[in-house]
Formats: structure tokens, C-alpha cells, sequence
């Protein structure tokens, strides 16, 4: 039994001997587990230096606003007023947090509905360079025209015509990265969609798009067949490093053509002697121009000539085709045209009349006597004789005299009829 009870103690010894670490092995990194203690001051650690940095921040940010204003004083010496908006606006950055930027870009004019290749990029009155413009837009009364004290740079690049969805309240502003996402570029192969300098200048918060920039592409390749222009800022130089938010700028949709349909393009204005087709809703080789000219009514000047004579001769000839509303905004465009200041002159046994090229009369003479339509002088004639003069003046006018009036509209007030008559008869031109 003795024996056993040793033999057994040596197992457990054995066992205890298996438990014990061995001294003489070096020790497993891995194993290591920190202390308690050392886990507590790390934690204290680390929230003193969160308190410690929350702390300083209203203090950095202080000095940091200080040292801008001071930088711009220096660099700009902008006026009191001007300073205190500097501050807000970069107040405004520092606490943006998805809302929209108070300041943003527009465009101040309307697009044409469409343009064309290889042409300068207008507006919709086709002579006016498109501008761009800094407002503030957190009154919540409208636009007000902002500025900066310093420049601003500014691209411009072409947009996708269906961003954003026009009339869609649920798509709601765009971000940044919506604009981004929606620049449209070349087709591969092709040159960049805009030639010229696509990179403008903002001061005092306005930039004009550059005099060479143009399209050197249609867009009939992308699904809703047009474009937008965009404007974002790609640089402001207040020369501290701090940012402003601005909103981008983008124009309404319009189709780009290839410049050799500008062949057919209408004229704004048009000019009189401009094919009849150059005005709205008559197409070239179309009914209506096919109409006018089988009348002969080939230019503008001839369509205005008829309309004062006899517009009912002339909506006949166009016919039912051509509604009220059709007439109205073909007649409109056709009267934005220059008459410029020519007079035609009709002479008969007792009377001389004086029109101006689309047949209006200006003056007249008849039996001696002066009647000047500036100042209701007309109305003593009978008005139906007076029309038959001028309807008989228009079915001759390839043969009345004309002459070139340079101060009409001095020689046109009352009490100046012979000066009117001495320069009328002294710069006649043979017709």
C-alpha cells in the first residue's frame, strides 16, 4: 500500500511539474496582457487629449478668421463693409454641413434654343456675351448681386440637358458631386466639346464667357439630344487657404446643330432684304414659302410692304395654315428688322408722298399742302384717299425715286417742312 501511495505521489508530482512553466524557455510575446493599471491611464490619457483638443479648436479657429481679415486688409484694403462679409461668408464654410451655400452663380441670360457648331457661344438675342453673376441667396427675397475682395476663378463646361429635371420638386438641389457627375465630355476621337478658353475671371462678381469659346460638337449623340452649360468655381484667390462654398451655375437646355445647318438658321434680327424664310414659321421650301413666293413675296421687306398695304391680301395668301398665334409671332419677328432711314418717293399731278421702305407713310404733299404723320396732320386728308395713294405707290414701287434722309427724325418735327423738303430733294438717288 506504501508503495502505491508513493507511486502515486510521484504522478501527481509529475503533473504539477507538467503545469509549471519552463525558466529555461524564453517567454511568448503574444501572451503578454497589459496591465490593469496601464489601461486606466491610457484611458485617461487619451480623454484628456480629446478635452484638451475641444478645447483649443475655438481658439484656432479664432486666430485662424483673424489672420484672413487681416490678409485681406493688406493685401486688398477693402472697405469695413466689405471685410464683415469676408467674415460671414467664411463663417458660412466653416459651419456648411450638406445645407445649400448661401452664395451662388447664375447665369444672366437665357440660352438660344438652339446654336450652332464653330460659332460663338451668345445669348438668346444672339448678340449679347454671356455673363456670369455672383448672388446671395440667403435673404429668401430673391437674388441679391454679391461680391468678393478678391478674384475668383471660374469653368465652364457642358452638361447633361436632362440635369437637373426640370420641374421635378422631388430632385431637389444638386450637390457637387451631381454637377461632377453629369459634366459631359468628348465622343472618344473627337476634340473637346468647347474650343477656346474655357477658364474665366470673376471680379467684383460678375465674369464674361470668353469671345472664342464655342462648340466643335452637336448633340444629337446623347440621349436627350441637348446640352446645358455649366459654370463651377475652381479657384478662389484670397491668399489664405481657406475656401468659400459657392453653388454652380447652369444655363436652361438647348440643341447644339452642325454648322451647316446655320445655312437655314433665322435671323435676330432679320434683315430687310432677308429671304421670307428667315422669319418664324416660314420654312425654307415650305408651304408658306412656296405661298409668298408664287406672290411675290420673296424678302422681308415684301412681307412688311404687304402687311401695311393689305394684311388681308397677305393672311389670305398664307391661308388657314398659318394660325392667329402663328401670325402673331411670325409678324413680331418680322418687325424687330432695321428700316433704316430711306424715304420713297411717289409723285403724281398734285401730290408727292414719302414712304419709308415697309411702305409707311412719313409725308405728304397734295395740292400744296403739307401733312406730316408725326403729328396727326393725315387725319385733315380723307383717309381712304390717302390709302389709295399709297396701295397705287406700292403696285409702282420699283419706279419711285429714292432718296437717303440722314437726320430724319430732326427734319420730321413740326414747323421744319422745307428743310425736310430741301434735304429729301437734294440727296435723291436714281432708283
Amino acid at each position: 500500500m506504501a508503495a502505491k501511495r508513493i507511486h502515486n505521489f510521484a504522478a501527481e508530482d509529475d503533473d504539477d511539474a507538467m503545469m509549471m512553466p519552463n525558466t529555461n524557455q524564453q517567454p511568448n510575446p503574444k501572451r503578454i496582457r497589459p496591465s490593469f493599471a496601464s489601461v486606466i491611464k491610457e484611458v485617461v490619457t487619451m480623454k484628456y487629449l480629446d478635452n484638451f483638443c475641444s478645447a483649443l479648436e475655438p481658439m484656432f479657429k479664432k486666430v485662424v478668421q483673424e489672420e484672413v481679415e487681416n490678409a485681406v486688409r493688406r493685401l486688398y484694403s477693402p472697405s469695413p463693409a466689405m471685410i464683415s462679409s469676408s467674415s460671414s461668408l467664411l463663417k458660412t464654410h466653416n459651419s456648411f454641413h450638406g445645407r445649400l451655400p448661401a452664395l451662388s452663380l447664375i447665369f444672366r441670360q437665357k440660352m438660344a434654343a438652339q446654336i450652332f457648331t464653330g460659332t460663338r457661344i451668345l445669348s438668346e438675342d444672339g448678340a449679347t456675351p454671356l455673363e456670369i453673376m455672383l448672388v446671395d441667396t440667403s435673404g429668401g427675397s430673391g437674388l441679391i448681386p454679391a461680391a468678393l475682395p478678391f478674384p475668383i476663378k471660374l469653368e465652364v463646361v457642358v452638361l447633361d440637358g436632362d440635369f437637373p429635371r426640370e420641374g421635378d420638386v422631388a430632385a431637389g438641389p444638386w450637390t457637387i458631386h451631381d454637377f461632377n457627375k453629369n459634366v459631359v465630355k468628348e465622343r472618344t476621337g473627337k476634340r473637346p466639346l468647347l474650343a477656346g478658353d474655357a477658364f474665366v475671371s470673376m471680379t467684383n462678381g460678375l465674369a464674361h464667357l470668353s469671345n472664342n469659346i464655342e462648340f466643335t460638337d452637336n448633340s444629337s449623340w446623347i440621349r436627350c439630344r441637348r446640352f446645358r452649360l455649366g459654370a463651377r468655381v475652381v479657384h478662389v484667390g484670397n491668399g489664405a487657404g481657406e475656401s468659400v462654398d459657392i453653388r454652380e451655375a447652369i444655363t436652361n437646355s438647348f440643341m447644339v446643330k452642325d454648322h451647316r445647318g446655320e445655312l437655314y438658321k433665322k435671323h435676330y434680327p432679320p434683315a430687310l432684304d432677308d429671304d421670307v424664310w428667315r422669319l418664324k414659321n416660314i420654312g425654307k421650301d415650305g408651304k408658306f414659302h412656296k405661298k409668298l413666293a408664287s406672290n411675290g413675296v420673296n424678302t422681308v421687306q415684301d412681307f412688311l410692304k404687304l402687311s401695311e398695304v393689305d394684311r388681308n391680301k397677305l393672311r389670305t395668301i398664307l391661308g388657314g395654315g398659318m394660325s392667329e398665334k402663328m401670325w402673331d409671332v411670325t409678324y413680331k419677328h418680322a418687325s424687330t428688322c432695321e428700316i433704316g432711314n430711306k424715304l420713297y418717293i411717289s409723285q403724281g399731278d398734285n401730290y408727292t408722298l414719302f414712304l419709308n421702305p415697309i411702305c409707311q407713310l412719313v409725308r405728304a404733299i397734295v395740292d400744296g399742302q403739307i401733312y406730316a404723320s408725326g403729328y396727326n396732320h393725315l387725319t385733315i386728308f380723307p383717309k381712304g384717299c390717302m390709302a389709295n395713294l399709297v396701295k397705287n405707290a406700292y403696285q409702282n414701287w420699283s419706279s419711285l425715286q429714292v432718296c437717303d434722309l440722314v437726320h430724319e427724325p430732326a427734319l420730321l418735327t413740326q414747323g421744319r417742312e422745307e428743310g425736310f423738303l430741301e434735304t429729301v430733294f437734294s440727296k435723291q438717288l436714281p432708283s
